[in-house]
């Protein structure tokens, strides 16, 4: 019986292996990620979140098109005038879906508690009291999985920066956050080759963070 299970086992790493590096995948992965670079409205970056959500349809056993439709949906409410509490509901979603593939994927949780950021936005006073703590635990979460994740240190430097001018207290917590970021962001940069589909967005907040702490 546990010979079984683990050969169903090896046989189910080795199929996600197998898709996550077929040539076929990372082409259709990477004409979709150059489509994102060029997005100006929101009917374009529908159009190329629909593009990962078919990619997502296509490699059931693959978190990272579902991935970049939540962080589409969550980017589409930051930057568009759209329902952005539904776009944020709906990120959430494609989120549950990409953690039952990955479970204890830094990259997911950070993403996670980046949506929840978004909510918090819409309305800090309701909001904030309830979800700040939950944001800034799953970031904690997503440093713990993986401590070169750059973006999970940006992000809780953002959290915690914004914690310190709600209460008045000095910024050095975010601060010393959004340097280590950047140094992450540099050893990242190193690794990034002509097929890197891994997620590597984030740089630019950690840069806001960092040029309030001159």
């Amino acid at each position: 019986m546990k010979k079984s299970i683990l050969i169903f086992a090896i046989s189910l790493f080795f199929t996600a292996f197998a898709q996550a590096s077929d040539p076929a995948f990372i082409a259709a992965m990477q004409k979709q990620l150059e489509a994102k670079k060029t997005i100006a409205n929101y009917e374009q970056s529908q159009t190329v979140t629909n593009g990962f959500l078919r990619i997502a349809d296509a490699t059931e056993a693959e978190w990272l098109p579902l991935y970049y439709a939540a962080l589409l949906k969550t980017e589409a409410a930051f930057r568009f005038d759209i329902d952005k509490d539904k776009s944020l509901d709906e990120a959430l979603e494609l989120v549950k879906r990409a953690e039952k593939i990955a479970p204890g994927n830094s990259e997911i949780t950070a993403l996670n508690g980046y949506i929840l950021m978004g909510k918090i936005s819409l309305d800090p006073a309701g909001r904030g009291q309830t979800m700040s703590p939950q944001a800034m635990q799953l970031f904690g979460k997503a440093i713990n999985l993986d401590r070169e994740n750059p973006r999970a240190v940006s992000l809780m430097s953002q959290m915690e920066l914004g914690m310190s001018q709600f209460f008045g207290t000095g910024p050095e917590k975010a601060c010393g956050m959004a340097r280590m970021s950047m140094d992450l962001y540099k050893k990242e940069e190193a690794k990034i080759t002509d097929e890197y589909i891994l997620p590597t967005w984030g740089k630019t907040q950690a840069e806001q963070v960092a040029s309030k702490c001159n």
